[in-house]
C-alpha cells in the first residue's frame, strides 16, 4: 500500500496486519497501515475458547484483521486482539483495503500518464482529501457521481485524468429488491384490466418480467435499500387498490434477500 499511517493506531482501532512470528503464548504482527510498527496478540486474544496449538489459527506470513486493545507509545507496544473482530468487521475492513488499493491503482495510472512519481502524487492527493473525506477512494465515489469536483481538491491536470478514470472504475452503487406478483381477472377485458394494473408498479420504478400462470417477477433496483423499499411499498399499495377496485384477485410474496 502506499498510504502509510504516521504515530500509533487508536485504542478500538481496526488493522490489518501480516503475521511474523509465533511463539507458545503470543503471536507477533506487523501493522501493514502503519509502517510496519509491530503488535503483539497474546493467546487468550486468539480465539475463544482453549487454545493447544496457536498454529492451528495463524500461520506466518498470513494477513488477518486486527483490534487494537490498547498503546502504550514510550514503550512502543501494541496490544491486538484476534478473536474480538466480527466476521462483519473483517470483511468491512477487507473491503476498505481493497477500495483503497483500487484508488492507489487509479492514481499510479494518472501518475503514469504526467510521467511523475507515483508516490509524489499520491502524498499530494492523500493530503489534500483524506483529512476531508476520511479516504481517498472515499472521494473518488464521490467525484464519480459528480458530488464534488476533484479540480477544487488538486491541480486541474490531475483532477481532469482521475475523473475520467473514476467514472470508468467506480460505478454507482446498486441494490436490487424483488417479489412475486399474482394476478388474475375473470371480467371480459381481464387481460387489459391486468395490464392497466400493472401500470402502478411500473410507475413506482419496479420491473415486471411474466413467470406464467398469473405470475409476474417484481424488481426494484436503486441506490439504497431504503430508496428501494420505498418504490417497492409504493408500488404493490397501488397496484393491491386497483385489484380490489377491480375485483381482481390480488397476492403478493416479498422475496427474501
Amino acid at each position: 500500500m502506499l498510504l502509510k499511517k504516521t504515530g500509533f493506531p487508536q485504542d478500538e482501532e481496526f488493522v490489518l496486519c501480516t503475521v511474523t512470528g509465533i511463539n507458545p503464548h503470543s503471536v507477533f504482527c506487523t501493522l501493514d497501515e502503519y509502517g510496519g510498527r509491530t503488535g503483539m496478540i497474546h493467546i487468550s486474544e486468539i480465539a475463544p475458547g482453549r487454545i493447544k496449538n496457536i498454529k492451528e489459527h495463524v500461520t506466518i506470513g498470513k494477513k488477518i484483521v486486527t483490534k487494537v486493545l490498547q498503546t502504550n507509545q514510550e514503550r512502543g507496544h501494541i496490544d491486538l486482539s484476534l478473536r474480538r473482530v466480527s466476521e462483519m468487521q473483517k470483511r468491512a475492513k477487507l473491503n476498505e483495503i481493497k477500495q483503497e488499493l483500487l484508488a492507489e491503482k487509479m492514481i499510479e495510472h494518472a501518475a503514469k500518464q504526467q510521467g511523475l512519481s507515483v508516490q509524489q502524487v499520491f502524498d499530494k492527493i492523500a493530503e489534500k482529501l483524506i483529512p476531508e473525506y476520511g479516504t481517498i477512494f472515499g472521494a473518488f465515489e464521490q467525484a464519480a457521481h459528480d458530488k464534488i469536483n476533484l479540480e477544487d481538491l488538486i491541480d486541474k491536470k490531475t483532477a481532469k485524468l482521475l475523473t475520467d478514470i473514476v467514472k470508468t472504475r467506480i460505478k454507482p452503487p446498486e441494490v436490487r429488491i424483488s417479489g412475486t406478483l399474482h394476478l388474475s381477472s375473470y371480467e371480459s377485458n381481464g387481460v387489459q384490466e391486468i395490464k392497466d394494473c400493472l401500470v402502478n408498479i411500473t410507475d413506482a420504478g419496479a420491473a415486471v418480467k411474466y413467470l406464467g400462470a398469473g405470475g409476474y417477477l417484481v424488481e426494484v433496483i436503486a441506490e439504497d435499500y431504503k430508496t428501494a423499499e420505498k418504490k417497492l411499498k409504493a408500488g404493490v399499495e397501488n397496484t393491491e387498490k386497483f385489484a380490489k377496485k377491480h375485483d381482481m384477485t390480488f397476492e403478493w410474496e416479498r422475496k427474501e434477500e
